[in-house]
């Protein structure tokens, strides 16, 4: 009877080390998103100021784009044009989005923030959408059932499906994002992002160059932004 008690609890501890000492797939892909959400901005307040091409239906347009982001609360976006006229003013919050254009002539729409899902899917979120400016991995997105991880010499990619939604990461050394994808090829909506020119600004690590690239419902928008300005964690004027 004591030999077999011994045995059986031998039995149990080897095969609580092996399972120990033996990861599973999910607890590495858990671990690598862990390191990799880490990396993400750490910061209160963001104001940014870019040189921007805006292309929209082959129409492009030279234009200065002021970005200052309250987070979790409102994304706030003035468009510049020649002669430093303002002529469109975005106020985007977690239940609404506001747009007022000044030229060539004034108007303002409000709609709900539902509204962006003619253009993009419901899974994105208002936090997904900040994530996406600031080029942070969405935790929106990762805390879902169906996430891999898959890494080379060159880099790492991170790919995964939620409410419908494909969404892909590629990330450099620096475990900072050099493109997004986020897609839902049912609806045909396609939120495309890369990142470029990190450079270090109080302490974070920012991309000072963004291309961004929005289809859906008929709309296709290119906005290939070049930051000469970036300020984190100062007080934000926000008018509208």
């Amino acid at each position: 009877m004591t030999t077999s008690i011994v045995l059986s609890s031998c039995s149990s501890r080897r095969q609580t080390v092996k399972a120990t000492e033996v990861p599973t797939a999910d607890v590495i892909a858990d671990n690598s998103i862990k390191t990799f959400e880490m990396s993400n901005l750490d910061y209160f307040t963001f104001s940014g100021r870019a040189k921007a091409k805006v292309t929209m239906d082959k129409n492009s347009h030279d234009a200065t784009a002021h970005i200052r982001i309250d987070r979790d609360k409102a994304i706030w976006i003035s468009i510049t044009a020649l002669l430093n006229i303002e002529v469109a003013r975005v106020m985007i919050t977690p239940d609404s989005i506001k747009i007022q254009t000044k030229y060539p002539k004034k108007e303002l729409i409000t709609r709900p923030f539902s509204y962006v899902y003619h253009y993009i899917n419901p899974g994105i979120t208002f936090k997904s959408l900040q994530d996406v400016l600031v080029g942070n991995l969405s935790t929106d997105l990762l805390r879902s059932s169906q996430v891999q991880v898959a890494s080379s010499e060159d880099d790492v990619v991170i790919a995964g499906v939620k409410d419908n939604v494909t969404f892909q990461y590629g990330m450099n050394a620096k475990n900072r994002p050099y493109a997004t994808k986020i897609e839902d090829k049912q609806l045909g909506q396609v939120l495309d992002a890369s990142y470029d020119q990190y450079g270090s600004f109080d302490g974070h690590v920012f991309p000072q160059r963004l291309i961004l690239n929005i289809e859906g419902e008929g709309l296709q928008v290119k906005a290939d932004l070049q930051y000469n300005r970036v300020i984190f964690n100062q007080k934000l004027e926000m008018p509208f």
